[in-house]
């Protein structure tokens, strides 16, 4: 990995190319963010850098964390994310990453958490068929129907497909590409849509499998 960030999803809209083909795009709030620490071979066994996004008021951080971010001299940040970059030897604590690492044409995945549905039936959650609507089947069409086994193996597999919770899980999208890049107001439009309500944060990084 070469760059990633943390962002907060705008919404949807869409922009149109120099062909006059209309893209959708999901803005996202890109940046800025602060290196908070760095994590070294000789340290933590592995290299990596720390990143924050969105200020904090100091009154409302936790002593732990008040001591982490005042070790590393960085303001408190609400969200913090590790990015495992190729070469960290050119970042440094205090460093701010913005939007412009990214340029049109970049491949990145989006990760993020997706929204919740609540408790829903099988339909919902998993594109169950509906049952037939005539001929004495009701009184419910949308029930699940019959998914039980017989006398053998004469009990319920794991991981049945059944009615539950539905959302609220961290979702990657790959394969994204940038579309726009707004610099100056820490902007991103990327292709397409990614996981999250509005307001929802999301971690953007290069493409593991461009």
């Amino acid at each position: 990995m070469k760059k990633g960030l943390i962002g907060k999803k705008i919404g949807m809209t869409q922009i149109f190319d120099d062909k006059g083909n209309v893209i959708p795009v999901t803005v996202v709030e890109a940046g800025p963010c602060a290196v908070v620490q760095k994590k070294t071979m000789e340290n933590d066994g592995y290299e990596a850098i720390q990143v924050g996004f969105g200020d904090m008021k100091a009154n409302r951080v936790k002593k732990p964390m008040k001591g982490h971010f005042a070790k590393n001299d960085v303001a408190p940040k609400k969200v913090l994310r590790e990015f495992r970059l190729d070469d960290i030897s050119g970042v440094n604590v205090g460093d701010i990453i913005k939007a412009d690492v990214f340029a049109v044409g970049d491949k990145v995945d989006v990760i993020g958490t997706s929204k919740g549905h609540g408790t829903a039936g099988s339909v919902k959650r998993w594109n169950f068929g509906r049952l037939r609507e005539s001929h004495g089947t009701g009184p419910v069409a949308r029930h699940a129907g019959s998914l039980g086994a017989c006398s053998s193996p004469s009990r319920v597999f794991k991981g049945k497909k059944l009615a539950g919770h539905y959302g609220v899980e961290r979702t990657t999208v790959q394969n994204l590409s940038i579309a726009k890049v707004d610099a100056e107001n820490n902007l991103v439009a990327i292709k397409g849509a990614i996981p999250g309500p509005k307001g929802g944060i999301v971690v953007i990084a290069d493409a593991k499998k461009a």
